[in-house]
């Protein structure tokens, strides 16, 4: 693993309010993706009493070579797992939610009524709060497309988690037409915000990179992420290049003169790191 430069590490803060945010997720016995993906913002975002949800177990289907969450077979869907978010979500005095969930390739609708399960949950307990989902790829299904689009989230996301050439490396599984599809399909069928985020150090140069915002741009991507790919374990893809903070902001330049006026981009940046912000609106 190549040594991590000191501008991508995060000092580890533990404090009332961080131990208030893990009871509260533990108590409604839930995941987040803070914390299965070992995210590098999770003290940052708790002490500003957010979290990530994981919904629908921690185990996935898909064995993504950059991700940290486990792939096996995962458990019979929790029915009673949108009341405890919602409760969370309450308990938490979130304004703005974010669900996100393992994919779920076993289930015939890809997970999808529970995205909307969530969604209505939320809405019925605290109806004042923004919902934002990241969800996987429901292999392009329309009919599951329309029915989390149906339970109208105010932002949908969608990552395309890497650009053309490195894609298949990255997510064997995956296909990179299918994660375009699916924003266009959201933008064409609804008024929803669609988001879409990549990591950047796996083997990929500019002119890919530059190609990725383009096509982000033309499935009609309203918001942008770009963060810093680093490698969670040796069994995991090696970062073939640790992008420099000036670096970075070329990336956000390329990102303005591809069109995207809403985006996050940096070394730490996360697809759900302040996403309330990144989405233009004020809380």
């Amino acid at each position: 693993m190549k040594r991590l430069p000191e501008y991508l590490k995060r000092p580890i803060i533990d404090t009332e309010k961080t131990k208030t945010v893990r009871h509260i997720l533990k108590n409604r016995c839930l995941n987040t993706v803070c914390e299965n993906a070992r995210c590098p913002n999770k003290n940052e975002c708790y002490q500003k009493n957010t979290a990530t949800f994981l919904i629908m177990g921690n185990v996935c289907t898909r064995n993504c070579r950059y991700c940290n969450i486990s792939a096996s077979h995962p458990l019979p869907l929790d029915l009673k797992e949108p009341e405890h978010v919602a409760e969370a979500v309450r308990d938490l005095g979130l304004k703005w939610a974010v669900i996100t969930s393992v994919t779920r390739d076993d289930l015939p609708d890809g997970g999808a009524e529970h995205f909307a399960n969530c969604i209505r949950e939320i809405k019925k307990l605290t109806p004042e709060t923004k919902i934002e989902i990241l969800t996987p790829d429901f292999k392009g299904d329309k009919k599951a497309l329309d029915t989390v689009i149906e339970a109208k989230p105010d932002v949908f996301n969608h990552n395309i988690e890497t650009v053309r050439k490195v894609f298949k490396t990255a997510r064997p599984q995956g296909n990179y037409n299918i994660s375009l599809g699916v924003l266009k399909y959201v933008k064409d069928r609804s008024s929803i915000k669609t988001k879409s985020g990549l990591m950047v150090g796996l083997g990929e140069d500019f002119d890919d990179i530059k190609a990725a915002f383009d096509d982000l741009m033309n499935a009609g991507c309203d918001i942008l992420t770009v963060g810093q790919y680093i490698q969670p374990s040796k069994q995991h893809l090696e970062a073939a290049k640790y992008y420099s903070p000036d670096e970075f902001e070329k990336l956000k330049q390329m990102a303005a003169e591809a069109g995207f006026k809403n985006f996050q981009i940096g070394p730490l940046v996360r697809s759900s790191y302040r996403a309330a912000e990144t989405a233009g609106v004020k809380l």
